[in-house]
């Protein structure tokens, strides 16, 4: 019964406090009249309580999001259904959606003559001006009677997500130092120098069609072994993302770090549309990206490493806590950078530098876009923060890695294209490739 009565407004609860003074002054002076006044002001919020607890619970809603994945600065479209199951008719109707902050203020809206079997449905758009993963909900719902007197609120459970992934930058289609991957229809399925092992046969499995024995291997081996499937090769690339806090300069979406998330989706989309397998390397994801197995490769792989690499940038935030010393931990093990690495590197110090040079080791190619942060601010660069630049990428270059600057005013496109140049124009590079002919 309390929970019930919870229910009436400030105006129900004024006319029960009316009522029953009416009715007890009405008694006190043996006022039939005024008796059945005092009696109707109580029956009023009582009944519209009544009517509305019966009609609460059988108020159902759906939300859906389309699109639910969306660029930074896109729109998406939220449509809220409400349906009334019951035949009884509900006053007013107040929906309030439940928004993160930084997706602008909660919507509201006032649903009237909610009759019987009653079905609406209301749509909002959303439009996230920053990056993110983003809980849609829960709906809450208040209905009230139309006198007012009474306000229930109903939370649904349903919350729906919506992701916000940076911006991607078309990039031209370049030659770059690296691994050879042919072109047109009969190029070969390339695969970086460190890649899969390049074997024929394998231990017998239970399961393994008897037709695919390898006898010769069998007795070599003096255990049973088949003709191991063909194992399609395939080109690959690792997209290494400097998130240190230090590294970087700016506030909010004009920062370089934003920047850098950017660089690094565009030159992750354009790879992954182009065939190859692309790999997000930094220390808060690890290594994120669809892994290589057994003769699991598709060739829709690319498309699943472009959507994870996507979703992984949309929550990737720059941290105080991450060090240039573990990027190496990062691109050792099973799961190494091989074929091209890729660096979007923020500020860097000589030593630092000296440590990310010697991570090319394993990789064919190694392409390291470094950022003049100070162009981020709106200080002057001081004479020796340029000389810190030139020797940083000066050690790099001697470490093997071809090093393009990006300043803020200059579009990713253009860097995109004078790395091309550097790395074409290199002596020391064994081979390019030929970007048009993977796709």
């Amino acid at each position: 019964m309390t929970r019930w009565l919870s229910g009436l407004t400030r105006r129900g609860w004024a006319f029960l406090a009316l009522g029953s003074g009416v009715v007890v002054a009405a008694i006190l002076v043996g006022q039939q009249d005024i008796l059945r006044a005092g009696i109707l002001l109580l029956i009023l919020p009582l009944a519209s309580l009544l009517i509305a607890a019966r009609s609460r619970v059988h108020l159902n809603a759906r939300r859906t999001v389309e699109p639910q994945r969306l660029p930074v600065g896109s729109r998406s479209t939220v449509r809220l259904e409400l349906a009334n199951q019951t035949r009884t008719p509900i006053g007013v109707v107040l929906v309030e959606d439940t928004l993160p902050y930084t997706l602008g203020s909660r919507p509201r809206f006032v649903l009237d003559n909610v009759w019987s079997r009653f079905r609406r449905e209301v749509t909002y758009e959303l439009q996230p001006a920053t990056r993110g993963r983003f809980s849609i909900g829960p709906l809450t719902v208040r209905v009230t009677d139309p006198f007012g007197l009474i306000e229930f609120r109903r939370a649904f459970s349903d919350v729906a997500t919506l992701i916000a992934t940076p911006v991607v930058w078309p990039l031209p289609t370049v030659r770059l130092t690296g691994e050879w991957t042919g072109s047109g229809a009969t190029r070969p399925r390339a695969i970086a120098t460190a890649g899969e092992e390049d074997a024929t046969v394998r231990a017998y499995r239970d399961g393994d069609d008897m037709r695919r024995v390898h006898w010769r291997a069998t007795a070599h081996h003096g255990e049973l072994m088949v003709r191991r499937e063909e194992q399609p090769w395939q080109s690959r690339a690792s997209i290494l993302l400097d998130t240190r806090l230090s590294g970087h300069a700016g506030e909010g979406p004009d920062s370089s770090f934003e920047w850098a998330i950017s660089a690094a989706a565009s030159v992750g989309v354009h790879l992954a549309e182009r065939g190859y397998l692309v790999r997000l390397v930094n220390e808060q994801s690890g290594a994120a990206g669809p892994a290589a197995t057994d003769g699991q490769h598709s060739a829709r792989e690319p498309v699943s490493s472009r959507v994870q690499l996507l979703d992984t940038l949309a929550v990737t935030s720059a941290s105080r806590h991450v060090s240039v010393g573990h990027w190496s931990d990062l691109l050792d093990g099973p799961e190494s950078a091989t074929g091209m690495l890729i660096a979007v590197l923020g500020r860097l110090q000589p030593a630092e530098a000296h440590i990310v040079a010697q991570l090319r080791h394993s990789s064919t190619a190694a392409l390291a876009i470094l950022l003049d942060v100070n162009s981020w601010t709106s200080a002057p660069t001081p004479e020796s923060e340029r000389v810190r630049e030139a020797e940083v990428a000066q050690i790099l270059r001697r470490g093997g890695w071809n090093v393009i600057e990006a300043r803020r005013s200059e579009p990713l496109a253009t860097v995109w294209e004078r790395l091309s140049l550097a790395t074409t124009s290199s002596p020391s590079s064994p081979g390019s490739v030929n970007m048009e002919g993977v796709a």
